[in-house]
C-alpha cells in the first residue's frame, strides 16, 4: 500500500488531536460500582501475584524451567494489571475521560505488549506439559534454563515489536472528526475507526494480530493436549492417564479463563450491545490475573509445599527471636 511509503517523501501532514476521550460504558446506573469492584479484583491480583513470585524467588526448589515460566506469567499479568486498572479507575472513577494522544498510544502499548505475553506464557507451559508427560525421560535435555529463557525473550521480542507497530501505525492516520473511543482503553481497533484517511494497513494488523497472538497458541494448545490424549491412551492405563492430566488442571485452568472469554467476544463481535463487549474484554482483562496465582496455589502442590515451608521457616524463626529474648 502507498501509506507504507515515506510520508515525508510525499509531504503528508497527519492531524492528531490533542486528546482522545474513552467513553467506556453508557447508559447504565450506578456504574462507578463496577470500577469499585475491578479496584478490588485489581488489589487481590497484586497480591496473589505477588507472592507466587516472592515464593519462586526464595524457594530454590522452584528455580525450574517450568516455573521460570510461571513467574514470567506472575510478573506479566501484575505489569500488565497495573498498566491497566489504576489508569481505567482514573479516568471513569475519578472523571478524566480525555487522554492526550501520546497518553493514549503509551497506554495501548502497554496493555498490548502484556495480553499479548499472556498468551505466549500459555504456549511456553503447554509445551512444558508435553514435554513433561510424552518424553519424561528427556525433560531435563528438553526443557532447560536456557531454552526457557530463550523462548520467554523471543516472545517479548515479538510482543513489543507488534504493540510498537500498532501504534506506530496510528501516528500515520488523521483525525478530522470524532475523537470519542468507544471502549475503556485505547484499543486499536476503535482508534484506527475514528481515522478520516487510508487506514488499510491498520485493517490488516487488526486481523493479523488476533491470527498470530490469540488463534495460533490457542490451536497449538489445544493440540499439544489432544497429542498428550492421544498418546496416553496408547500406552497408559485410565488410573495412569488421569494422573498425568492432574498436572495439567492449574495450566488447563488458565486457558479456560483467558481464551473462552475472548472467543466469545471475537465470535460475537458485530452481534453483541458495545457495554457487554467492554465489560466481557474488561473482566478478560482484569480476572485472570486475579485467578492464576490462586490456581497455581491451590492445584500446584509443589507451589503448596513451598509456601508451607515458607510458612515454617518464618514461624521457627519468630520462636528462636523469642528464646532469644
Amino acid at each position: 500500500m502507498d501509506l507504507f511509503n515515506s510520508a515525508l517523501e510525499r509531504n503528508i501532514t497527519f492531524v492528531h488531536p490533542a486528546f482522545f476521550i474513552i467513553s467506556g460504558l453508557s447508559g447504565i446506573p450506578n456504574i462507578k460500582l463496577y470500577y469499585v469492584f475491578l479496584f478490588f479484583v485489581y488489589i487481590v491480583s497484586v497480591l496473589g501475584n505477588t507472592v507466587v513470585m516472592a515464593v519462586i524467588f526464595f524457594d530454590y526448589n522452584l528455580r525450574s524451567p517450568k516455573y521460570v515460566a510461571v513467574f514470567n506469567l506472575a510478573f506479566v499479568e501484575l505489569l500488565g494489571n497495573t498498566a491497566l486498572v489504576p489508569k481505567v479507575l482514573d479516568i471513569f472513577l475519578f472523571n478524566h475521560p480525555r487522554i492526550p494522544f501520546n497518553d493514549c498510544l503509551t497506554f495501548l502499548f502497554f496493555c498490548y505488549t502484556c495480553l499479548s505475553m499472556q498468551s505466549f506464557n500459555l504456549v511456553i507451559l503447554s509445551y512444558d506439559r508435553i514435554v513433561a508427560i510424552i518424553f519424561p525421560l528427556h525433560y531435563q535435555v528438553k526443557m532447560t534454563h536456557r531454552f526457557v529463557f530463550s523462548l520467554i525473550a523471543s516472545f517479548w521480542g515479538f510482543a513489543v515489536i507488534a504493540a510498537l507497530i500498532s501504534a506506530g501505525l496510528l501516528t500515520r492516520l488523521s483525525f478530522c472528526n470524532s475523537v470519542v473511543i468507544n471502549s475503556y482503553f485505547c484499543d486499536h481497533g476503535q482508534i484506527y475507526r475514528l481515522s478520516c484517511n487510508d487506514h488499510f494497513p491498520n485493517y490488516v494488523i487488526s486481523c493479523l494480530y488476533p491470527v498470530l497472538i490469540f488463534w495460533l497458541p490457542l490451536v497449538f494448545i489445544l493440540l499439544s493436549y489432544l497429542y498428550i490424549s492421544c498418546t496416553l491412551a496408547k500406552v497408559a492405563t485410565l488410573q495412569q492417564g488421569l494422573k498425568a492430566f492432574k498436572t495439567c488442571i492449574a495450566h488447563l485452568s488458565l486457558v479456560a479463563i483467558y481464551f473462552i472469554p475472548l472467543l466469545i467476544t471475537f465470535t460475537l463481535m458485530e452481534k453483541i450491545h458495545p457495554n457487554a463487549r467492554i465489560i466481557n474484554l474488561s473482566l478478560t482483562a482484569v480476572f485472570p490475573p486475579m485467578l492464576n496465582p490462586i490456581i497455581y496455589v491451590l492445584q500446584t502442590q509443589e507451589i503448596k509445599e513451598s509456601v508451607k515451608r515458607l510458612l515454617k521457616i518464618k514461624r521457627n524463626s519468630k520462636i528462636s527471636v523469642k528464646h532469644k529474648l
